[in-house]
């Protein structure tokens, strides 16, 4: 398990990242914001050498806040787990970060899921 922390403001921001039945689950709490949207890219896409994870799955459930730098994040990643002919799914975020995931259209580029078991089902 690694866990990262935006340096100077570690109550902001933090990520923990496992691996279950080979999927990469990835941990987020705080805001997603333009300040760590590179920890966010590297904690979904790095850590394998030089190819993505190709199966991924986001918890959103300590995410308070998400901006366009979350969007952009979601997106680059879902199209290189897909490269790969992987996934990319997001679970458990709270109403006002799904609000902003339908308002823009990311639901129906990448599924949703109520909790965290049910995007690792097959």
């Amino acid at each position: 398990m690694t866990h990262i922390e935006q340096a100077d403001r570690p109550d902001r921001f933090s990520v923990v990242h496992r691996t279950v039945g080979g999927v990469r689950v990835v941990t987020v709490q705080g805001e997603i914001d333009h300040d760590v949207r590179e920890l966010l890219s590297a904690a979904l896409l790095s850590g394998y050498g030089a190819a993505p994870p190709s199966r991924v799955v986001v918890d959103l459930s300590g995410v308070t806040f998400m901006d366009s730098s979350g969007i952009n994040v979601f997106v680059t990643a879902h199209q290189a787990v897909s490269a790969t002919e992987g996934w990319l799914r997001i679970a458990a975020a709270q109403k006002p970060v799904l609000h902003v995931l339908q308002l823009v259209g990311i639901d129906a580029l990448i599924t949703c899921h109520p909790t965290v078991e049910q995007a690792l089902e097959p």
